[in-house]
């Protein structure tokens, strides 16, 4: 969106706006130029005009854009800041004057820049117009300096204040965390008094607080990564303006390192306390998983037992069995031989039927064991 605005004020000039894709566009309109950059998180609109020989904070060089197109640019204003780059001048600088004509009777902030070749003012507050202030005095630089300068100027300021974006994400965390380290103890603490029973139950409770811990931190670890890169520029910024001190007033780094670098450690030390307490959560939640499967396998370990047990009763009394088999098929078997030998006896042999049938129960009962015997053999192999 950022891009098609862009593109729709070169269009009203007549020029091309920046290709698909592109991060950066430049061009000059005449009475002014615009430098258009696209970063990870933001774009930044940079309007160049020429002074009027005016107080350099009369009027924004904003104003000389389409009050329309202003009012359709996409997004949110993270930083808006009014540079007036003035021919500056030797000797000493009055704070009071300076203050007084410039910055609304604020005290500046400032220093000797690029080894003296330069000097830079602010007040670091937003005034009625909605910018802030830079003053820089040109005192030896060349254009090429000068711009860079500048850029080094703004994105300080810039990234100051995207570097900071982290700092409420930081304190509302802050009692949120003090919370969760609240239940995890209450957790730990009767964990170590648990019985089989209240693991489940505590198993619950930990990994509901684990999700929470874990969802909170992919929800602002992003941010508070981003704060540290963002203050990591700030810091490189600030070196980069070989900043030299101006008798009374307080240096850009001293300002800025002030307000930031507790801000920064304020994020820092949430970031912290999340990851320890998401590794606490952790090692808690593996801990109680590791005592709830042991439990789960003495109780696995005793259901193999008792069924260990019942396989025991089920061969005895199938040992039971098959000896109540092997008498009632020798039985069977016996009177099918007695009535054999009564029916050979009616055909005219004399034999005693008795005698068969009784010299006939020990070969069978024999016969009949050795073939359950074989049967049972030849099943427990093919199993």
């Amino acid at each position: 969106r950022a891009r098609l605005a862009v593109t729709a004020l070169a269009d009203r000039f007549g020029q091309g706006g920046p290709a698909p894709g592109a991060a950066f566009f430049r061009a000059d309109f005449g009475d002014y130029r615009l430098k258009w950059e696209r970063h990870t998180e933001f774009v930044r609109y940079q309007v160049i005009q020429n002074g009027d020989g005016h107080s350099a904070f009369d009027q924004p060089a904003l104003a000389a854009l389409p009050a329309d197109w202003v009012a359709g640019l996409p997004g949110r204003v993270i930083a808006a800041t009014h540079v007036g780059l003035v021919r500056g001048f030797e000797g000493t600088v009055d704070h009071d004057a300076l203050a007084a004509r410039m910055f609304g009777g604020h005290v500046p902030v400032g220093g000797a820049l690029g080894g003296g070749a330069a000097m830079g003012f602010s007040d670091f507050r937003i005034h009625p117009d909605g910018f802030a202030r830079l003053l820089i005095q040109d005192r030896a630089m060349t254009p090429r300096q000068a711009g860079r300068m500048v850029q080094r100027l703004l994105e300080i300021d810039t990234y100051r204040l995207l570097a900071l974006l982290a700092l409420p994400l930081a304190r509302d965390l802050a009692p949120v965390i003090a919370l969760q380290e609240q239940e995890l103890a209450r957790i730990t603490a009767a964990l170590a008094e648990a019985g089989e029973a209240d693991e489940p139950v505590l198993l619950d409770r930990l990994t509901r607080l684990a999700a929470e811990v874990e969802s909170r931190r992919s929800e602002r670890s992003y941010r508070f990564a981003a704060a540290g890169a963002y203050s990591t520029l700030v810091h490189r910024r600030l070196g980069e303006l070989r900043e030299s001190r101006i008798q009374g007033l307080q240096t850009f780094q001293e300002f800025v390192e002030r307000r930031l670098a507790p801000a920064m450690d304020t994020c820092r030390s949430a970031a912290s306390r999340q990851e320890a307490l998401s590794r606490r959560a952790g090692r808690a939640t593996q801990l109680l998983a590791t005592r709830v499967e042991l439990t789960s396998e003495r109780q696995s370990q005793a259901v193999l037992a008792s069924m260990n047990r019942r396989a025991k009763l089920q061969l005895r009394l199938q040992e039971t069995v098959e000896g109540l088999s092997v008498a009632a098929v020798t039985y069977y078997v016996v009177g099918l031989i007695y009535y054999v030998a009564k029916g050979v006896k009616a055909g005219g042999i004399e034999i005693s039927p008795d005698l068969v049938a009784g010299l006939a129960i020990p070969v069978v009962g024999v016969l009949v064991a050795l073939g359950l015997r074989r049967i049972r053999r030849l099943v427990a192999r093919q199993s």
